[in-house]
């Protein structure tokens, strides 16, 4: 008995039971929102609404100090997940209609939201944050209705998808601004500059530090990472950059977003992204329901009208700002109202945005639960409003005038020559690059050496030629690529050709050359007097004119790494996509067994795939254990993954037929080293026997999955087919074993 009585007497912390508290209650919400067929995101919310002091029927949260903490680690994780799907070449490609279409409406919404704020008596602060919490869309609700609805592949999907990565890092920046403004609670327009200027500055160094070290680093030591050690070293990647960036004074959700950004360009993106996605979702968890335990039932019957308001604002504002954006753009008129239609509801970066103004308390506690009702609004009515886009469409081009019609279509058509690009643009902006990256380094050097190594070194009797001496050779590629290095050569070539190009082509050149004669004077100034340093100038000039092809192939080795880790994961893409029968129309797609799947246990045999749908499995991956080239004996067990091969729609049809056992789409797929070879039957002691006979699987341990024959070809043949001279054989296998083959 006082065994009993000492075991209940243990205090467990509030920490735990608060977290207990929000877990137990989120989860219970979010299976009655999966049943109802509703976004997770409302299940959250209102969880956060029961079990916050707000609601007195059931248990609350007793410290939300620590809940706040738990939040800001959610924030933190959510913006590091939304930077490992984003990628900085992301935005590169998108191009101008995405652009076009998502500054449009940024710009549109921004307007409008602190007009609407100001006609309701808002104070300025809560009318600039409204604006920008109106004018960003949600990227988890759209892509969860577009799968739903099943639209993703279409051409509008991917306008809406590219805005939604402009709208993430437009939000990012705003998300700066805003704090600068809340910090100094004015509007000066030199801050801003001064504060966007340094956000650039900042970007550009941890983007070109981080990806010329932390590709290497995760290559270098893949073969001794675990899931465990990968797991641990990117959120410590993570964090370290959160710690950065709070240091120079921005956001900790910033750093989070940029080293997922970092992270995104390396060839382990997808597997870091599926084993942070646990965590993000815990986290991302907590802060939803830290959101719903702010909303206040008399707040929000007090404010029914902004929000009725404020909804109408969401839904007509983004539809139709998105969808001038997108004709703009030069869109066709569906496809426009399709885009914008499709974008008219805000989301989680609205939240983290109103949690931004009440972190620094310069909004009001009524604005928070008004956008989280907007919010919940938006979500119901976005399917609706996705769905019924092609008939708006169809309607609105009827009931539009002719003309109007046809001026849109003839804009449209000719949007392309509009989007041609001058030499002279090609050429100013390559220079401007070089100019301003390379200046942004050598910068970000010289403040390094005098901050940190001139302190380390100055006490000794020669300290100071020491420190200068390391600065400038490690500036001197940097220094040789600001000043000499040539770039868009065949434009400038061009242009050359005329004379009255080649003065303004000269004076660029002029021009970065003074700029790299003033960095060296600049960095020698900083370590010497100015006499010293004017000899110093001339020695470092003069060793700098000597030794260029030295400073030249040092840059060069620098540049090579950097841009081969920049590009290693489009490369090993763009392989992948090769291993195809081409010209043939198969490829190798990847499919997971799942946990709950009817196939399980099955034989290949028994499956009767092959026979079905014309596909072969080239492999089966079942935990660290790789089968290529299975046999038909082999049996499916849940947890496998599967790689097929086939035409796009023998892939489709077998899609079809595993979503009906309950088969998921694996969300990262290890590299295997099946390939595909083509091999000419010329000679070999094979013509004249069928496949099985041939013994060709057995000695490439693989499947021969085309035959072409006098320029027809069979996919996935039969065994009993009889190989024939001259035929021309794919055969997908071990790398080793078919080039061995090949060489017999």
């Amino acid at each position: 008995m006082s065994i009993f009585l000492a075991a209940s007497a243990v205090h467990l912390p509030d920490l735990i039971s608060d977290l207990g508290l929000i877990l137990i209650t989120a989860a219970i919400a979010v299976l009655l929102f999966k049943m109802l067929k509703q976004p997770l995101v409302l299940g959250y919310l209102v969880a956060g609404f029961l079990a916050g002091n707000k609601f007195d029927l059931f248990p609350t949260v007793r410290d939300m100090h620590s809940v706040e903490v738990w939040a800001e680690i959610g924030v933190i994780f959510l913006l590091f997940s939304l930077g490992l799907e984003f990628s900085f070449k992301k935005l590169m490609k998108v191009g101008g209609t995405a652009s076009i279409t998502a500054l449009t409406q940024i710009i549109a919404m921004v307007a409008i939201g602190f007009f609407v704020g100001q006609l309701m008596n808002w104070n300025k602060m809560n009318s600039i944050f409204l604006g920008v919490i109106l004018s960003i869309s949600s990227t988890t609700i759209i892509l969860k209705t577009f799968d739903e609805l099943g639209v993703k592949t279409q051409k509008f999907a991917g306008n809406v998808i590219g805005t939604l990565i402009v709208q993430d890092i437009v939000a990012i920046l705003m998300m700066v601004l805003l704090s600068t403004i809340a910090v100094s609670q004015q509007f000066s327009g030199m801050e801003l500059f001064f504060s966007v200027l340094k956000l650039i500055f900042f970007l550009t160094i941890w983007f070109v530090v981080g990806i010329f070290f932390i590709p290497t680093l995760l290559q270098k030591a893949k073969h001794l990472l675990t899931d465990e050690m990968m797991l641990i070293i990117s959120l410590a990647l993570c964090l370290l950059m959160v710690i950065f960036a709070a240091n120079v004074g921005f956001s900790p959700a910033l750093g989070a977003f940029i080293m997922g950004s970092i992270i995104a360009e390396t060839t382990q993106a997808e597997h870091i992204e599926h084993l942070v996605k646990p965590v993000k979702d815990l986290f991302g968890a907590v802060f939803f329901v830290s959101v719903g335990m702010l909303i206040n039932p008399d707040t929000l019957v007090e404010y029914a009208l902004p929000v009725a308001i404020l909804t109408l604002v969401v839904i007509f504002g983004q539809s139709i700002s998105s969808t001038i954006g997108s004709l703009l753009s030069g869109q066709p008129l569906k496809q426009s109202i399709q885009a914008g239609m499709s974008l008219s509801q805000i989301g989680e970066f609205s939240f983290i945005i109103a949690t931004l103004g009440t972190t620094l308390k310069v909004t009001n506690d009524f604005l928070y639960p008004i956008v989280v009702a907007v919010s919940a609004i938006t979500t119901f009515t976005t399917p609706f409003m996705v769905k019924y886009a092609v008939p708006f469409s169809d309607f609105l081009e009827r009931k539009l005038p002719k003309r109007w019609v046809k001026r849109i279509k003839l804009y449209s058509s000719n949007t392309e020559e509009i989007k041609s690009e001058s030499n002279w643009r090609i050429v100013l902006r390559s220079y401007l690059t070089q100019v301003i990256i390379h200046s942004i380094i050598i910068i970000a050097i010289i403040l390094l050496s005098s901050n940190y190594l001139l302190p380390l070194v100055q006490d000794s009797k020669s300290g100071n030629v020491i420190a200068a001496l390391i600065t400038v050779i490690i500036l001197s590629p940097f220094l040789w690529a600001l000043s000499l290095r040539r770039v868009a050569v065949k434009q400038v070539q061009i242009l050359m050709e005329e004379k009255k190009h080649q003065g303004p082509i000269i004076m660029l050149v002029f021009f970065r050359i003074a700029l790299t004669l003033f960095y060296i004077g600049f960095v020698l100034n900083t370590f010497f007097s100015a006499g010293i340093a004017f000899i110093a100038f001339l020695v470092a000039v003069s060793a700098y004119i000597i030794f260029p092809k030295k400073l030249h192939a040092i840059y060069q080795k620098i540049e090579t790494h950097f841009m081969s880790n920049l590009n290693n994961r489009e490369i090993k893409k763009e392989n992948k996509r090769q291993n195809t029968l081409s010209p043939w129309d198969g490829h190798m797609t990847e499919f997971q067994i799942a946990h709950e799947s009817n196939l399980a246990g099955k034989t290949l045999q028994e499956l009767a795939i092959r026979e079905q749908f014309g596909i072969n499995i080239a492999s089966i991956k079942r935990g660290d254990i790789m089968i290529n080239i299975p046999t038909r004996t082999e049996r499916i067990f849940p947890g496998d993954e599967i790689s097929v091969i086939g035409t796009d729609d023998q892939v489709k049809d077998f899609k079809v037929f595993l979503d009906k056992n309950e088969i998921d789409i694996p969300e990262t797929v290890e590299e295997t080293d099946i390939i595909l070879q083509k091999l000419e039957l010329k000679n070999r002691v094979c013509i004249g026997k069928t496949i099985r006979e041939s013994g060709i699987r057995e000695k490439t341990h693989g499947i021969i999955v085309g035959v072409e024959r006098n320029g027809k070809r069979i996919l996935n043949p039969e065994s009993h087919l009889v190989l024939e001279d001259s035929d021309i054989l794919w055969i997908a296998g071990e790398k080793k074993k078919i080039a061995n083959f090949m060489k017999a």
